[in-house]
């Protein structure tokens, strides 16, 4: 007697488990199926900002209003003139939104001053320099600057934190690891007393230079979609525990 009611309440503790399993399986599956939903939701999205005609830049009195979700990867065009003022470059092995850029290089950025007096920080294009040689960057970006103003064309980015792993930034070599406008601008002095530094950069499609160098580019949309799988296998193996538990009981009540 007491041997059935340890056996039974043994039985019950594993069934219990089991279905705890079962269901936190399952609901990492739908999880994984909404973040699928959410993610294709935002592919259509940034594909349909990057496709758009380019708008003019949202105004100063207007920029407190942007945020990264509802207006990234605008695509916009406004009139500035290059700063005579020193440029930042972001190290990078590559990209993921330009297919045109592999290997080790870095993207030039530089204080572009609008005719109202504020400043846009402009990623100029990309710099491929395995050695990181600063004279050669300098060169680069160089002969952007005229002190004339340039229409240009490009999509409205937001400021990236540092991860735990990214090297701090090395403001003697104008060197940084994340693409921290606000902080170049900090660190180099692109800002002026009274006129702000827009909250956003603009990544630069056109104009491209006659040296190619830095090169702007458009942008495409390639965020990792492997949601469906990772449903399915959190759906399999929320059956292989139902499975395994059925054969474990069955084996139960035949001894």
């Amino acid at each position: 007697m007491i041997k059935g009611s340890v056996r039974r309440r043994g039985i019950a503790g594993f069934g219990i488990f089991t279905l705890a399993m079962v269901a936190v399986c399952v609901g990492l599956g739908l999880w994984q199926l909404q973040r699928r939903a959410e993610k294709h939701a935002l592919i259509a999205s940034l594909t349909e900002r990057l496709a758009a005609a380019p708008e003019a830049l949202p105004g100063p009195s207007q920029w407190s209003a942007l945020t990264r979700a509802g207006d990234e990867f605008r695509r916009v065009g406004l009139v500035a003139t290059y700063e005579s003022r020193p440029d930042a470059m972001v190290y990078s092995s590559g990209s993921g939104v330009r297919e045109d850029i592999s290997g080790p290089g870095t993207w030039a950025f530089m204080p572009a001053r609008l005719a109202s007096g504020e400043v846009v920080v402009v990623n100029a294009g990309f710099v491929q320099n395995t050695m990181q040689d600063r004279a050669q960057q300098d060169r680069a970006v160089a002969r952007l600057i005229t002190n004339e103003p340039v229409t240009l064309t490009g999509y409205i980015r937001f400021p990236e934190a540092a991860g735990t792993l990214t090297p701090n930034e090395n403001p003697a070599k104008r060197l940084w690891f994340a693409r921290d406008h606000l902080g170049m601008a900090r660190a180099l002095g692109w800002g002026e007393v009274g006129k702000p530094i827009a909250p956003f950069y603009v990544d630069l499609e056109q104009p491209v230079p006659a040296s190619g160098i830095p090169k702007p580019g458009p942008l495409q949309v390639h965020l990792k979609d492997d949601h469906l799988q990772y449903a399915i296998t959190w759906f399999g193996l929320a059956g292989a525990v139902a499975i395994a538990f059925g054969v474990w009981l069955y084996g139960q009540r035949r001894s």
